[in-house]
């Protein structure tokens, strides 16, 4: 029955939706003692599934071989996932505007204020003196970083600039050594610059029906919940990889029917 599902070809994707906002995510089951990798691709905009691989590596040529042809399928404009560096390169090389999850990116940077904020305070190594930047200076831009990735408003990626600059005079490590804390501090600001235009999109981005999306990546992150990951749990893994696939594709198959009557089951009867 699970291989009868419809779209079960990559470059098909269930009932032949199209959406402007696509989502993509990657998890694993265990499959005979191995880690099986599938990727999940859904609309942003309603939560449906679109496809369910298995792809093989988490590098940017792989993603986009798996990324292209659905998107292409869909008529995508925008791409929506979490914040690997591997789905930057395909939505930059496909022409795709790109969200990154802001509740990933949320936690990682309050993980890293928390990080260093004591740090910064006592100027642990002394790389921030070496640069002429006052302990206070340096917790009070940690603070505000705190404060722009909660409002995240498009024109505050000057600030992030700015941010950044002050930290430039710190050098990189030499080879075997540690990055100091100065340095630490220009890359996270660094970082948090060129992702800022990624991380706000939704805030401007409307499709031409005045589509809008959330700005996360909740939508995958859902769906890999409910119809690869519960059915997966209960069975403590997976035996055939073919099997492991077919069966995650006929949950999210009819999971896609839930609000609209339930699925017709007997197309995987003929």
């Amino acid at each position: 029955m699970a291989a009868r599902v419809p779209g079960l070809k990559r470059e098909e994707v269930f009932q032949g939706v199209k959406t402007k906002a696509m989502g993509g995510d990657l998890t694993s089951v265990k499959c005979a003692g191995q880690w099986l990798h599938l990727g999940l691709s859904v609309d942003s905009l309603s939560g449906l599934v679109l496809t369910i691989d298995e792809v093989t590596a988490e590098d940017a040529a792989t993603l986009k071989a798996w990324i292209e042809p659905i998107a292409a399928s869909v008529g995508a404009q925008v791409l929506v996932s979490d914040d690997a560096d591997g789905f930057k390169t395909v939505a930059d090389e496909l022409g795709l505007v790109h969200q990154v999850c802001k509740s990933h990116v949320k936690r990682n940077t309050e993980a890293l204020i928390d990080e260093l904020h004591p740090l910064v305070a006592k100027d642990s190594d002394g790389s921030l003196g070496a640069i002429g930047v006052e302990p206070a200076q340096a917790g009070a831009d940690l603070a505000r970083l705190g404060e722009l990735i909660i409002s995240r408003q498009p024109e505050q990626g000057r600030e992030l600039e700015q941010m950044h600059r002050r930290y430039l005079e710190a050098s990189p490590p030499k080879k075997g050594a540690t990055a100091s804390l100065a340095y630490r501090l220009r890359l996270l600001y660094l970082d948090r610059w060129n992702l800022w235009s990624r991380l706000t999109r939704y805030r401007k981005w409307r499709g031409p029906n005045d589509e809008q999306v959330d700005g996360t990546n909740n939508a995958c992150e859902r769906a890999i919940g409910w119809w690869i990951k519960e059915r997966y749990r209960s069975m403590r893994g997976y035996k055939v990889p073919a099997n492991a696939l077919r069966l995650s594709r006929l949950l999210a198959w009819c999971g896609n029917f839930l609000n609209s009557g339930g699925a017709d089951l007997a197309l995987l009867f003929r």
